[in-house]
């Protein structure tokens, strides 16, 4: 086995096991002697198994675990937007009475702390320059803004020209769409 952390669980388990057999098979009554500590073949299968246990039981957990976030985002995604009413309805319902939201786990709302002179210095001019940046206007100055057109060519439409009637024994004539209809629509006449 090796002391990278690329090894998957899969690949980790199957080369335990290997060992496992392998020690099994060819020595069933072997003494190692690993570090400064002996060992029986026993003891050492004893070793590998536990730590096979372990794996197993972390894949458990984990499966487990991810079985239960699940629950948890779908409970949270149907009982959290209840919850945040429920808050904002005992914050308006109580006000500022913070020994009775108290009862309920919440804290009166905090008043803005007032802006200094500076802060509000720093605050017009920011948003002036925004609006000069973004080029808006008040409602007055709106309603002075024209365009101007120039150059502007009418060309009367005249009726289309008149179809032949056809003969009595002529294949039906296609429909003819006229130009003079809004755009979009389209007028035929047969």
């Amino acid at each position: 086995m090796s002391n990278t952390t690329s090894n998957s669980k899969a690949t980790v388990l199957a080369q335990l096991q290997a060992l496992i057999s392998g020690l099994q098979k060819q020595f069933p009554n072997g003494n190692f002697t690993l570090g400064n500590t002996a060992y029986t073949t026993v003891t050492l299968v004893a070793a590998l198994m536990s730590l096979i246990n372990a794996i197993n039981a972390v894949t458990t957990a984990q499966a487990s675990a991810k079985v239960a976030v699940a629950a948890l985002r779908a409970a949270t995604a149907q009982v959290g937007p209840i919850v945040l009413a429920l808050k904002r309805n005992l914050l308006a319902t109580f006000g500022n009475a913070a020994d009775t939201l108290a009862l309920f786990g919440l804290e009166p709302r905090k008043a803005p702390a007032p802006l200094t002179v500076e802060e509000k210095a720093a605050a017009k001019a920011k948003a002036e320059a925004t609006r000069k940046a973004r080029g808006t206007t008040s409602k007055k100055q709106k309603l002075a803004v024209t365009g101007n057109v120039t150059g502007v060519n009418v060309i009367p439409i005249t009726a289309p020209p008149a179809v032949p009637a056809a003969p009595q024994n002529a294949e039906p004539t296609p429909a003819v769409v006229t130009s003079s209809a809004p755009l979009g629509q389209t007028t035929t006449t047969k």
